[in-house]
């Protein structure tokens, strides 16, 4: 098997496994327990927080721990909202992003919270100049992206945090897809919040991170115990905790190698179908992206039947998030870039990852380019 959707998920690296099984195990004491078995788990989650917060320019007492990305966006977006019941709110946001976002700000819409949701250019970068036109006299929140998710492509949030700042707008960036590929600094970023996702980066699953900068209140998600600074109750997932810890530090050692290396498998992927299939097209922005992420469009075929065909030789790809997949509906990311309907449900994305190779990336043009084949012969 060819494992290259890793914008979906990652294998979690050996070291992460190792460092967690014996909280698994052996060390399986509750970090809330006051015996040594849970002093020993306490000071491992501490740990950590502390590995966490150095790769990403933080304090440790700003980290906070979650199930995931997609509760750390919701979090911040309804206890934004939650703040400011009593006044009037509007949030800017844009079209693509992760369906956590988008969904959360539905339903506060509902609530009569204002939500404007910007567009963005066709390689699906957000313009400052439409976050600046964007701005009212009640808006409360900023919440656009790092990285898009199905195209890789990187938004501007430095230069957005840099209008932001000294103005009474708070700013969030879903940084899910980019903390452990690309440099990550919230100071760099001057974000409030910023949520990041352990199975991102060859972590365990069930374990997300929520950065809030220090001074900033941010109601508690969770009522109970005191887990968590009394921000969200529930005994910790310590295991999962670990292994965050340990894979974003290793991450974090390796960034600058391992995107040059995943740049150049991008390149000879993109390359080598566009020798067979000229008409192929990359959907998103080919220069401001992530390093292993690519999305392709192939005219006139469905992108669900191309992934099929892969998956029976052994690849795994997808055609879109993993949140939406199953359902028969064209990508809102592709949609938004002007893509049509037919153009959007064409399309492929492959994410290489760590544990991908060279040899690999050529053994998926190939059968890219024959299942193509395949493909428009039954047509």
């Amino acid at each position: 098997m060819i494992y290259a959707d890793n914008a979906a998920t990652t294998r979690i690296s050996d070291r992460a496994f190792e460092q967690m099984l014996p909280f698994l195990r052996e060390q399986y004491g509750n970090a809330s327990s006051q015996y040594s078995l849970g002093v020993k788990a306490k000071r491992a989650v501490e740990h950590a927080r502390k590995q966490v917060a150095a790769a990403i320019g933080a304090e440790p007492s700003e980290i906070t721990f979650t199930s995931g990305g997609s509760e750390a966006n919701s979090w911040v977006l309804r206890c934004v909202a939650e703040t400011y019941h009593n006044e009037s709110i509007h949030i800017i946001t844009s079209t693509i992003e992760h369906h956590s976002v988008l969904n959360a700000c539905r339903a506060l819409e509902q609530s009569g919270v204002e939500v404007t949701f910007l567009p963005v250019d066709n390689t699906g970068r957000v313009l400052v100049e439409d976050v600046k036109a964007a701005i009212k006299h009640n808006t409360k929140l900023v919440s656009i992206m790092l990285a898009n998710n199905e195209i890789g492509t990187i938004q501007p949030i430095t230069q957005i945090g840099a209008f932001l700042k000294g103005q009474d707008i708070l700013f969030h960036t879903d940084a899910v897809q980019a903390v452990g590929h690309i440099p990550v600094d919230v100071d760099d970023l001057r974000v409030d919040f910023l949520t990041a996702s352990a199975h991102k980066f060859n972590g365990a699953k069930g374990t997300g991170i929520l950065y809030k900068r220090s001074g900033l209140n941010l109601p508690p998600l969770l009522f109970g115990g005191e887990q968590e600074r009394g921000l969200r109750a529930g005994t910790e997932n310590v295991a999962g905790i670990v292994s965050a810890g340990f894979a974003i530090e290793e991450s974090i050692s390796e960034m600058a190698e391992e995107a040059k290396r995943l740049r150049s498998m991008v390149e000879v992927t993109v390359e080598g179908i566009k020798e067979k299939i000229p008409s192929v097209r990359v959907n998103g922005d080919t220069k401001s992206c992530l390093p292993g992420t690519v999305n392709l469009g192939f005219n006139g075929i469905s992108g669900e039947s191309l992934m099929h065909l892969l998956d029976l030789k052994g690849i795994c790809v997808s055609t879109s998030s993993a949140c939406t997949s199953g359902k028969d509906e064209p990508s809102h990311v592709l949609l938004a870039l002007g893509l049509s309907e037919q153009q959007a449900k064409s399309a492929i994305r492959i994410s290489y990852g760590r544990y991908n190779t060279a040899d690999e990336a050529k053994v998926i043009v190939k059968a890219v380019c024959d299942a193509y084949a395949k493909i428009i012969d039954n047509l």
